[in-house]
């Protein structure tokens, strides 16, 4: 059975946004490889959309861009929209019944997938299907955005703690 591990970066006061934070290079070397040993990555539409940037190839891109994309584009994804008619390469649709289309997504899964975005992730911790939250704490204060948690912090216990790259803490939770 697969795990589902909704892990992103965030602030110090709470929020996520990719263009405000952009990784080091110790940062961005840990995601490659977290990319390379994922099952397969679990989006809602928004996140979806942002992650497409990487099907394409971009001459100007480093060594470290590439890595990430190709491990990225080798990984199923599975896409969670009431609006999208369809999705690009080895990405399914899932819409309708969440809480079935999701157990059934575990159910027939081994390892681990990543959830992407918090609203996908708080529907998920309502419906009791999130295993893991790994909150990237980067020393940054947004003041405003999207916040990591989407609704009421679930209760939660720390699982672990880790320095990743220059300046990242990773927290790991597990549901209480």
């Amino acid at each position: 059975m697969a795990k589902l591990v909704y892990g992103m970066s965030q602030s110090l006061d709470g929020y996520v946004d990719h263009d405000k934070m952009e990784p080091g290079p110790g940062l961005f070397q840990h995601f490659i490889e977290r990319a390379r040993e994922l099952t397969g990555s679990l989006y809602g539409r928004r996140v979806y959309e942002l992650m497409q940037y990487w099907e394409e190839d971009d001459p100007a891109w480093s060594e470290d861009l590439h890595a990430f994309a190709e491990a990225w584009r080798r990984l199923p994804k599975w896409v969670v929209s009431r609006t999208l008619k369809s999705v690009g390469p080895n990405a399914t649709l899932i819409q309708g019944d969440l809480a079935t289309a999701i157990r059934e997504l575990k159910s027939q899964q081994a390892g681990e997938i990543e959830v992407g975005g918090p609203g996908l992730a708080q529907s998920l911790t309502n419906l009791g299907l999130l295993d893991e939250y790994q909150l990237y704490v980067r020393p940054a204060v947004l003041g405003h955005g999207a916040p990591f948690f989407a609704g009421p912090t679930p209760p939660l216990r720390l699982a672990g703690h880790d320095l990743i790259g220059e300046d990242t803490v990773r927290l790991t939770y597990v549901p209480a």
